[in-house]
């Protein structure tokens, strides 16, 4: 899996895009006091950056040693600066009450990660911080939706998994819905996502 990233993210182009994923930009783009964000499977960094370049403290974490690059080069072309890890995610170490903000945008995991991963997400956020996430449903591969994601049911979030995952989080909001993808050649077309965010 490591190598399949590294070669796709080499490209020249950025797969994705570099703009930030639009749920997330609006959320983020509606919290006032700014402080230390994590952005957990990071790839090319697009989110990264952006909340970067709204002066949060970035802190971001991937495996993938191309995407970290692309996401550096990405952060230099806009004079901003992250702290970006090489990491698989069962291997990062969450510090608890550590983040005022942890965003995962299609950070997809095997279930025998999730679980887990999503607790610690949970720890490392500080009092009355918040979450953003934003993922694909089961319906995008049940209805064969061509506009990216893992091609394993297992892999994909409902909304009532989101909610037993971060049951620990209050004020929590979220919706399964279709929406149109424009981010680069790989999340374009029409897909099913689901959107979830909480606060500790």
């Amino acid at each position: 899996m490591k190598e399949f990233w590294n070669e796709r993210f080499a490209k020249d182009e950025f797969i994705y895009g570099k703009e930030p994923n639009s749920f997330f930009k609006t959320k983020l783009d509606k919290i006032d006091e700014k402080g230390k964000v994590l952005f957990p499977l990071e790839g090319e960094g697009r989110n990264a950056c952006y909340a970067a370049r709204q002066g949060w403290d970035v802190e971001a974490f991937d495996f993938s040693v191309a995407g970290k690059d692309k996401a550096i080069r990405l952060c230099d072309s806009h004079g901003v600066s992250i702290d970006y890890n090489i990491c698989k995610a069962e291997d990062f170490h969450f510090e608890d009450n550590t983040y005022d903000l942890v965003v995962l945008i299609y950070a997809h995991l095997n279930p025998e990660l999730r679980t887990q991963f999503h607790q610690d997400v949970v720890k490392s956020l500080k009092p009355k911080g918040k979450l953003i996430l934003e993922a694909f449903h089961p319906k995008q591969l049940k209805e064969s939706y061509s506009s990216g994601g893992p091609k394993s049911s297992e892999m994909l979030y409902s909304l009532e998994m989101l909610k037993t995952d971060f049951k620990g989080l209050t004020e929590s909001h979220g919706e399964e819905l279709e929406i149109d993808l424009t981010e680069g050649k790989h999340h374009h077309g029409k897909g099913f996502v689901t959107r979830f965010t909480g606060v500790k």
